[in-house]
């Protein structure tokens, strides 16, 4: 059963990665193939059993991949239209999450009940912010209390969905279509914006009700104690309330899957109810003789392991978990016995069949990849080994087991792991995860503050040991085929004592560390003009020397580009360190990352305009002032400071925007000028001073486009051959004005935009300059086409 499982599981994977969704009518194509595997079924030789198998496979394969079609035909039909983004929408529906608190306001989940505004047409469900006022503005009217389940009618700005496009990056876009949510926006503010009914009695709002109500007692009992936020993750499955710093410490120390509603915590809540229902049941003997003790705690087990499920959010790993107690569950209540590989087996199928995106989400594949490998080394294997040698042998398959997909998928593994899950399992998933779990049902605070104490004393161990050297192997992202060879690496090493030469399963990790990506050769240019939104992020590679210019926008007070984009992106590229940066001036578009990609690796010197306290540059080691004359060569490439003058910093009257460092790269096969945001002024001073300097092959288009930038002679001395806009989608400031991109296309220079081509590789050579744009190196039939 299991191969048949996994063929569907692998049509499912392969419909993902198509950049169009193919027609249903394909569907026809498994009909000849299932009357041939009919029409073989009492066939006994041996090349036709192995035929019968391969064509079961190969059926099972196909009804996976347009399994998977069929949902995501169903799911993009309900979109909103492209005329009506942007526009005032006014709608009635419920709120059907719980509110998430940002800086400016909630973020909420919304079902569409009624669209009141005549024509429009509006999806079902749809994700919004609620904002207080608007970028320095006060709110003319504020924010309400927002529950789940309650009736509104709001009015509405709403655009379709879209995410960043970068190599190594996440995939938003993705991760909305697996949530149903068919468009994102925010509530326009006003008067109109009213409570229509303060309860919606239906199941899924119900949940989210006591989610609500759990989350509330739980910020009331603790307040602003340290860790209430990692109690939340573990009660109701509320990871944003945990902070940045004490995310980092649970990735270096890699117990960050024990903060999400993990298959530990739903198991012993399931085994905690099925052994307290099991003991009292027997000590009833008119209980016990309408129904066997062992049926009513299966019963009891799976309705706690369901509850806790969906007060968690009901992720992969707790569906996953679900769905295999509750195959050993009829197992056990029909008296059979349940091969474990079955029962993985049939979660697998179960999850795919109920959200076939979930193999786009990181949790599916470490979630089932940990209860394979554990499976691998305890089903079948001779002896009973003692407890501690066991648990010892179960840690060391999962940690060896998951090195591939943690390195594919984050590109980092952490060191110390073992050491610290073998504290901080057995204490979250026995002791803090029950104490909460208790103090938020019960009205007993001293639970919660039992709990939080707890926690403390593990987060000061946890901290400390993430704090130690080398705790994380970092490196680049390797190549897929090294993946499934270190895969087989991993089997042969966990192999059962006796097997001769199991080592010999380290030597197929090789490739994984060995296979480095591609670099320039000398004398070459790779630069990449990372998709950050509205803003510029741009990563310039010689040879042996890589230089990062501007470091993209910030999103808030707890997330920005640097830590979002350009860090994932130089880590997956193999790059462990700058040898320098250059934020070009001091708007947040541009230096809203600088700190976290300071924070994150080593950086030689760093150059820009900004004032020499800016907190911006508070992690940088070695920084300096751009002025026009700088130059240096690396690896044959020369790079050039154009702008602006040392006597410029002495005037008060330059805005930032006009004194921003203007840097031009020169290759024996093109060049690129990236002017940041300067205007006029400083477009007119290049014009006098350097006019012979300016020409470029590619211009990284000045301001985003705006009309202040971007004149006719500025354009003319440059005459680039291609012009680059750094923009958001629909972004406030209306980047790129239509005026200032019919410029460029009158002078015959081809135009890209980041927001509709996502990140842009321009690679200068021997053959010239090539150009390969994120979206269409790696389409994907859910992105954003236009």
């Amino acid at each position: 059963m299991w191969p048949n499982i996994l063929a569907f599981a692998v049509g499912v994977w392969l419909l993902q990665q198509q950049a169009f969704l193919p027609g249903l009518f394909w569907l026809w194509l498994l009909l000849p193939l299932s009357l041939l595997l009919y029409g073989l079924q009492h066939r006994t030789s041996r090349p036709l059993r192995w035929l019968r198998r391969i064509l079961r496979m190969t059926l099972w394969f196909g009804v996976g991949f347009f399994w998977a079609a069929f949902f995501a035909q169903m799911r993009l039909a309900d979109a909103l239209p492209k005329n009506w983004e942007g526009r005032d929408i006014q709608v009635t529906g419920v709120i059907s999450s719980l509110p998430v608190a940002n800086a400016r306001g909630p973020r909420f989940e919304f079902d569409v009940e009624r669209v009141v505004t005549p024509g429009a047409r509006v999806p079902a469900h749809i994700q919004l912010s609620w904002f207080d006022g608007g970028f320095g503005k006060p709110a003319a009217y504020p924010i309400p209390d927002l529950h789940p389940g309650e009736r509104w009618e709001l009015t509405l700005r709403l655009k379709r969905p879209h995410g960043n496009a970068n190599p190594h990056g996440f995939d938003y876009e993705a991760w909305l279509l697996e949530r149903n949510i068919r468009a994102t926006g925010y509530v326009r503010e006003g008067p109109g914006n009213r409570l229509v009914s303060e309860r919606v009695y239906r199941f899924g709002y119900l949940v989210e009700m006591a989610r609500d109500s759990a989350s509330r007692r739980l910020s009331r009992v603790l307040g602003e104690r340290p860790y209430a936020g990692v109690l939340k993750a573990l009660a109701i499955g509320e990871q944003s309330a945990i902070s940045p710093d004490q995310w980092q410490v649970f990735l270096r120390t890699g117990v960050n899957h024990l903060m999400s509603i993990s298959g530990i915590h739903v198991t012993m809540v399931s085994g905690l109810f099925f052994a307290l229902t099991y003991w009292l049941w027997r000590r009833s003997q008119r209980l016990t003789l309408r129904l066997p003790a062992r049926k009513a705690a299966v019963v009891a087990g799976v309705l706690a392991a369901l509850t806790y499920a969906l007060l968690s959010g009901y992720g992969v790993p707790t569906q996953r978990t679900l769905y295999m107690l509750s195959v050993v569950a009829i197992a056990l209540w029909l008296g059979r016995n349940s091969n474990a590989f079955s029962v993985l087996s049939l979660a697998l199928l179960t999850v795919l069949l109920l959200d076939p995106w979930a193999v786009k989400s990181p949790g599916f594949w470490l979630s089932f990849g940990a209860v394979a490998a554990i499976l691998y080394v305890s089903v079948g294997r001779i002896g009973r080994p003692r407890w501690l040698e066991e648990w010892g042998r179960v840690q060391w398959a999962v940690t060896l087991g998951l090195v591939p997909a943690l390195l594919a998928l984050f590109q980092q593994v952490s060191l110390v792991s073992p050491i610290a899950n073998a504290l901080a399992i057995p204490l979250i998933s026995l002791v803090i995860t029950p104490l909460t779990l208790l103090g938020t049902i019960l009205p007993v605070d001293f639970l919660l503050l039992a709990a939080h104490e707890v926690m403390a004393w593990c987060m000061t161990f946890l901290t400390w040991l993430s704090a130690l050297p080398a705790t994380v192997w970092q490196q680049h992202g390797p190549p897929p085929w090294t993946v499934i060879v270190a895969l087989c690496g991993v089997l042969w090493l966990l192999l059962p004592r006796g097997f001769p030469a199991r080592w010999l399963g380290l030597v197929w990790f090789a490739p994984l560390f060995l296979m480095l990506p591609p670099a320039p050769r000398q004398g070459e240019l790779w630069l990449t003009v990372l998709d950050v939104g509205q803003g510029l992020a741009a990563v310039a590679r010689t040879r042996h020397h890589t230089l990062l210019y501007d470091a993209g926008p910030s999103f808030g007070t707890e997330a920005d580009a640097g830590s979002r984009i350009v860090v994932p992106y130089l880590r997956g590229t193999g790059v462990s360190r700058l040898d320098g940066m250059v934020i070009s001036h001091d708007d947040i578009d541009h230096s809203g990352g600088a700190a976290s990609v300071l924070q994150s690796v080593p950086v030689g010197w760093t150059i820009s305009s900004l004032p020499e306290r800016s907190p911006v540059l508070s992690g940088a080691a070695n920084k300096f002032r751009c002025f026009s004359g700088q130059q240096w060569t690396w690896d044959g490439v020369r790079f050039e400071m154009l702008h602006p003058t040392w006597g410029s910093y002495q005037n008060d009257r330059f805005k930032d925007n006009d004194r921003g460092c203007v840097l031009k790269i020169t290759t024996a096969f093109g060049s690129v000028l990236l002017p940041a945001d300067i205007e006029r002024r400083s477009e007119q001073d290049l014009l006098e001073r350097l006019p012979d300097a300016l020409a470029a092959n590619v211009l990284v288009v000045p301001h985003h486009g705006s009309r202040t930038s971007s004149t006719e002679a500025f354009i003319r001395a440059v005459h680039p051959a291609t012009a680059i806009f750094t923009v958001g989608y629909r972004n406030r400031h209306g980047h790129p004005k239509e005026e200032i991109v019919e410029r460029y296309l009158a002078q015959g220079i081809e135009t890209w935009r980041t927001d509709t081509s996502g990140a842009l590789d321009l690679r200068f050579g021997a053959g010239g300059m090539t150009l390969q744009s994120q979206r269409q190196l790696r389409q994907r039939y859910w992105q954003a086409t236009d």
